[in-house]
């Protein structure tokens, strides 16, 4: 091998062509990117995500030798490839004699733990540097919030609009309010037309044929062998502009609506690029507020603000709520919860319309919007009791955009309350009536929505109520679950055991709902 004196090695979610690092050309430094096993097999991946990241980091190399830079690619049977990103930059260190190694900030603990330990190990110098992607840095939350109990993500979201100047005129918000999300909470009208986006069309056998060469275990599928997912900066850009132009002005009102009609309505299925860095949060931003600065009759400012606030404020947030917690977070478990994931989450057969609906879209597509993910997937396994690390494979596992520093933050502390709080002010759980409200699902179900005991009542339902009796002691003294307990209280003990003897029959026979 050719001897270099600087090794700097690309992770798969560090695909940023507008580094500060390839801005100038050296034939002394060599750019590595790999594909191992140890990152594949971690967990039981998505078939689409494995061949979505594959594709995005092929692409982002073949790029770094158009602009002249030198490029080592590790394919994943490479011979040599020791399957680990840590000992694979061991052996080419060695091959190429280079004397200091480099790498951008990683955005999984994993990781950044490997390669400090790493750097520790080689004597070596080196050099970590940014990723010069987000809008905050690791600890901004954790020093926004230092000392408090309490870390309101809406006060980390007003802190970012004024830091960065996002939707405000002045030292206040446009319009008067920093947030307009009770008018997005609109259910879809029948008959509404869903723009189709134009996306990009990626033939998969390559990957795929050699995914079962290696022996890699994948779940979902992937209709035809292609790959509808942005996989390079200018069809990230393609999606960007057509979600501004055509589906922006309508995203707000049902960005938390369900319908069996189209799988994802206004959602702009930007977030695989984002988290791949294949665009940034601040082009994305950026595009949405000059719509509304350019149109505002044409783009509603409670549209664009809820958009950006997803952004700017919840993507970011998460964040922060990650490097404050780990490794901690990762042991959360606030109810004690230790319940099996049902086996249908794996297959979507469930005669529960919602659920199957829900899962079958995410094995299939690799993708679910936020509220089928949380007051669909995760209200049922909160409610049964599911322990949170089953869930978080699960999550971890299915979705193209599911990487750990927003994906566990969101399941298990927004979807499932293990965290206790740190992250939701209560347990986000629904009986039938909010799914029946929010979306088409109920219609057709082989479950009852308004029955709640008996031969075919909505499992949700006594799960609801049997979940808060199940918890009282920890629960009851949160402000925003009060009614709840009331409610209860006035059912009388035999309303009370009959929806908990209906609630122990279905986790009984869960695998059979």
């Amino acid at each position: 091998m050719k001897r270099y004196t600087t090794i700097r090695l690309v992770l798969g979610d560090q695909l940023n062509r507008k580094h500060s690092w390839y801005s100038e050309k050296s034939e002394s430094t060599l750019y590595i990117l790999m594909e191992c096993r140890s990152e594949t097999d971690y967990v039981q991946h998505h078939l689409q995500k494995v061949v979505g990241f594959f594709m995005a980091m092929r692409s982002f190399g073949a790029w770094l030798k158009e602009q002249g830079h030198e490029v080592y690619y590790i394919r994943l049977d490479e011979p040599g490839n020791q399957q680990s990103i840590p000992a694979n930059i061991q052996l080419i260190l060695a091959a190429t004699g280079a004397r200091r190694f480099e790498y951008q900030l990683p955005d999984e603990y994993r990781l950044d733990k490997q390669l400090r330990q790493l750097t520790a190990e080689l004597g070596l110098s080196y050099g970590i540097f940014d990723t010069e992607h987000f809008f905050s840095t690791r600890d901004e939350a954790a020093a926004l919030f230092k000392g408090k109990k309490t870390w309101l993500m809406e006060s980390f979201y007003r802190q970012m609009r004024r830091k960065h100047r996002v939707l405000m005129e002045g030292s206040e918000p446009v319009g008067d309010r920093w947030n307009y999300d009770a008018e997005n909470r609109q259910s879809v009208p029948a008959g509404t037309r869903f723009p189709e986006p134009p996306l990009p069309t990626h033939d998969a056998t390559e990957f795929i044929a050699l995914l079962e060469a290696q022996g890699v275990k994948t779940l979902g599928s992937m209709a035809k062998q292609q790959l509808h997912w942005p996989i390079n900066p200018p069809e990230a850009q393609t999606l960007l502009t057509f979600f501004i132009e055509e589906m922006l002005p309508q995203f707000g009102a049902y960005q938390d609506a369900m319908t069996q009609e189209h799988r994802f309505l206004f959602h702009s299925r930007l977030s695989f690029a984002l988290n791949l860095k294949l665009i940034s949060p601040q082009e994305v931003v950026e595009a949405a507020e000059k719509a509304w600065r350019r149109h505002p009759s044409r783009y509603p400012l409670a549209a664009v603000e809820g958009f950006i606030r997803q952004i700017l404020g919840w993507r970011e947030y998460m964040r922060g709520i990650y490097w404050a917690h780990v490794p901690g977070y990762y042991h959360m478990n606030f109810f004690e919860h230790d319940r099996p994931l049902p086996s249908w989450f794996w297959t979507g057969e469930t005669k529960m319309n919602c659920l199957k609906h829900a899962i079958t879209q995410s094995l299939e597509t690799a993708y679910a919007h936020h509220i089928q993910r949380l007051m669909i997937t995760g209200n049922f396994a909160l409610l049964a009791g599911v322990h949170p690390d089953e869930v978080d494979a699960w999550y971890l596992g299915i979705y193209i955009d599911a990487v750990e520093w927003v994906e566990i933050t969101n399941t298990r502390g927004m979807s499932q309350f293990a965290d206790g709080g740190i992250v939701g002010s209560k347990p986000y759980v629904s009986s039938a009536n909010y799914i029946d409200k929010m979306s088409d699902y109920c219609k057709g179900c082989a479950y009852k929505k308004q029955v709640k005991i008996g031969p075919g009542a909505c499992p949700f339902n006594s799960l609801y109520w049997d979940f808060h009796a199940r918890h009282r002691e920890k629960l009851e003294k949160n402000p925003r679950i009060g009614m709840v307990y009331r409610t209860w209280d006035k059912m009388g003990q035999e309303q009370q055991e009959a929806l908990r003897r209906q609630a122990a029959h279905y986790l009984q026979n869960i695998d059979a709902l």
